[in-house]
């Protein structure tokens, strides 16, 4: 008998384990054989035990025989499965972050409320696949002239990121997000049937609620000014009429009745991403409701 080797029965009592445990590494390939008695029977060299060892230290953290199989192959490293498994974990961790808030969010409500809120929770408990439907109904509902760069832009903000660890107000927010944007009008909205080249006007919309982002943050009411004249001029002119009082009214009057909706949903939106800055959506309300604001005057002359 080799002093440099062992047997099963020898490395099993080194580790703790029972025989049949280390017999079982050892079938898998968990375990290097150096080689055999000469009544055949497995002979383990000092590696087997280290590498026993950490085997033992990997399930114990629940680790999957087939991950350390892979280890033991050479396949992954130990840094690649440490940070596979804390993936694993964080992923895990949001799971459980998500179901508890919305557990809260069904507990803190009256009874009717409840029912109501279980129907719109229910559709949104799978995060990736959710998060992959609301981005696929928004690519869906802007016009297919519109850039990929615009479309990009627009959906960033519009499919906010989620929180590993929300709140109940998140999470039902999140909810409702889904629910408005299969209401019927919100796809017509941004069809805008009556304009020909989307691409521009999807640009100018862009471009004008960025220019509006610091009066809709300093906390300023919707009023008349640059911004609404930049804005209502790309409206006209990408219509083919001039920017008159009458084409604001109308213009007015036109998007009057979506806007609760539409600012219902971006509200919603900025509660999930806390951002400080306004989003596309709220400033675009701003501005519409400044079209109708009782300050009001006639457009300034273009320059």
């Amino acid at each position: 008998m080799s002093e440099d080797t062992w047997t099963i029965g020898q490395l099993a009592a080194r580790t703790g384990l029972p025989v049949k445990t280390v017999r079982y590494y050892s079938d898998v390939g968990l375990l290097p054989v150096a080689e055999r008695s000469a009544g055949g029977h497995r002979r383990y060299r000092p590696e087997a035990l280290e590498q026993l060892h950490l085997v033992q230290r990997l399930r114990a953290l629940d680790t999957p025989i087939s991950t350390i199989t892979q280890l033991a192959s050479g396949e992954r490293s130990l840094g690649d499965l440490i940070a596979d498994e804390m993936g694993l974990v964080r992923s895990r961790l949001t799971e459980l972050h998500w179901r508890q808030a919305t557990l809260e969010a069904l507990d803190d409500c009256s009874a009717q409320e409840r029912l109501r809120r279980l129907e719109v929770l229910s559709r949104v408990q799978r995060l990736p696949e959710s998060q992959d439907r609301l981005a696929g109904a928004w690519r869906q509902t802007l016009p297919a002239s519109v850039p990929a760069r615009l479309v990009d832009a627009i959906t960033a903000q519009a499919v906010p990121e989620l929180p590993e660890n929300p709140t109940a107000e998140v999470v039902l927010a999140y909810a409702e997000l889904h629910t408005l944007i299969r209401h019927q009008d919100f796809p017509v909205y941004w069809a805008c049937p009556s304009v020909r080249d989307k691409a521009s006007l999807y640009s100018k919309l862009l471009d004008t609620c960025e220019l509006a982002a610091d009066a809709v943050a300093d906390g300023l009411p919707p009023q008349p000014g640059e911004v609404l004249d930049y804005f209502s001029r790309a409206c006209a002119r990408l219509r083919g009429e001039d920017d008159t009082p009458g084409f604001r009214t109308f213009m007015a009057a036109q998007l009057h009745g979506i806007i609760p909706l539409f600012r219902r949903y971006w509200q919603h939106v900025a509660t999930i991403s806390a951002a400080q800055r306004p989003n596309l959506g709220i400033t675009h309300c701003w501005l519409v409701e400044s079209l109708t604001s009782r300050e009001q005057a006639a457009p300034a002359p273009a320059r």
